[in-house]
């Protein structure tokens, strides 16, 4: 088997790289997907496969069905997702397939992962009389905007009928060589909540300070007051982070205004220390404002749980790839606090999440995610899609 799937990975490099390109010149924003996902149905439907449509809005979801022992009746089944969209950046790079919609990019390699999982499916298509059990194939919208695509296909049913024992899922990695594979066991990635805060009091001139209450000082004492809720609350051994990235007080050099807004990030690997980190938060801010005679109105939009890949399965998975790649190409992934939405899958299915190297320094692929030079080595798409095949018929085998 892992012979023949290397073969039709081979075989099948080109189309995927075409369709990879095709993504990549024609990207749409999140829950925006609808060529996007009229071109993946045809696809399938190329390739003899009928999807469900309409998931979600944008998403699909298809089956294939292997036939090794002529019934597939209470078989094992195993998810494999990819997401579809792109982000707001104006690509900057000059290739063929350079995106052809200004302000749209994919710039995290979605049309990687999209490309990689046709791929798997004309691969485990062409091998289906060779395994039993059932391969759910999950192509996911909105990965990049709350609520996230995975939290709605969760609530349309992605996981039932028929349900996953297990969820995996990949993700490009331009840190990583191309070639290489990477795995972390247990907690990975951050939860990810957005933080609104408003803080009024009562502006005026600068230069009488006594007639006022300033919002400015106010909250200048909040944000590093609620710092304390990380460095002094927090569990030890549990990883967060606490930034303030926009900080709006719109007055001038002698004028203190009404109110100031603020907006931030809170992200941890601990849903407990999550809600109560928030509680605390929440309580400090206003209490400070009050004490300080203004108010402070604190509103926290709910992003990604944090993901944490399942230990036995990451470990059954690594050894997998191990196979596949050899172990000089299996490397370890340190923490990463930024948030995927492939931790809701994570929350209710045992899962896998692992990145797909795709740098590669000689040819001048180095550039980040979310950044508008970011591309990959393509050699990676023959990678992601052999690999992830082979990672699904043998967790149908276990």
């Amino acid at each position: 088997m892992l012979d023949s799937i290397k073969s039709l990975a081979r075989q099948y490099a080109g189309d995927i790289v075409n369709t990879r390109r095709h993504l990549h010149a024609h990207p749409e924003l999140s829950f925006l997907e609808h060529n996007t996902a009229r071109y993946v149905a045809d696809q399938l439907k190329a390739i003899g496969i009928t999807p469900q449509e309409g998931v979600a809005n944008t998403g699909l979801v298809a089956l294939i069905e292997g036939t090794k022992s002529g019934s597939n009746t209470g078989s094992r089944v195993v998810g494999l997702r990819a997401d579809m969209d792109a982000l707001p950046i104006l690509e900057a790079n000059d290739v063929p397939y350079k995106s052809t919609v200004n302000g749209v990019m994919h710039a995290c390699g979605h049309d990687v992962h999209t490309a990689s999982l046709l791929g798997v499916a004309r691969i485990l298509h062409v091998l289906r009389d060779q395994f039993d059990g059932t391969v759910k194939l999950v192509f996911q919208p909105g990965e990049e905007k709350a609520p996230g695509g995975a939290s709605l296909m969760i609530k349309e049913g992605v996981l039932e009928n028929p349900a996953p024992m297990s969820m995996i899922g990949q993700h490009v990695a331009p840190n990583v060589p191309v070639g290489k594979i990477g795995f972390r066991e247990g907690m990975y990635m951050a939860s990810t909540d957005e933080l609104y805060l408003t803080v009024r009091g009562k502006g005026g001139h600068a230069a009488m300070p006594d007639n006022l209450v300033d919002p400015v000082l106010i909250a200048s004492h909040i944000i590093v007051a609620l710092q304390q809720v990380i460095s002094r609350n927090r569990p030890p051994a549990s990883p967060s982070v606490l930034s303030f990235g926009r900080f709006i007080a719109d007055g001038v050099t002698n004028v203190i205004p009404n109110e100031v807004t603020i907006q931030g990030t809170f992200r941890c690997m601990n849903e407990e220390w999550r809600a109560e980190g928030k509680r605390r938060m929440v309580k400090l801010a206003e209490g400070i404002a009050e004490a300080m005679g203004g108010s402070c109105e604190f509103t926290i939009m709910d992003g990604y749980p944090f993901l944490k890949n399942h230990p036995e399965l990451t470990r059954r998975v690594r050894a997998q790839a191990t196979e596949y790649m050899g172990p000089e190409n299996i490397v370890d992934l340190d923490l990463w606090m930024a948030g995927e939405d492939f931790a809701f899958y994570s929350q209710v299915v045992d899962s896998c999440f692992y990145r797909l190297g795709t740098r590669n320094e000689a040819r001048g692929i180095v550039s980040g995610v979310h950044t508008p030079t970011f591309d990959v080595d393509e050699s990676a798409l023959e990678i992601g899609a052999g690999l992830m095949s082979w990672l699904a018929v043998q967790e149908l085998a276990v």
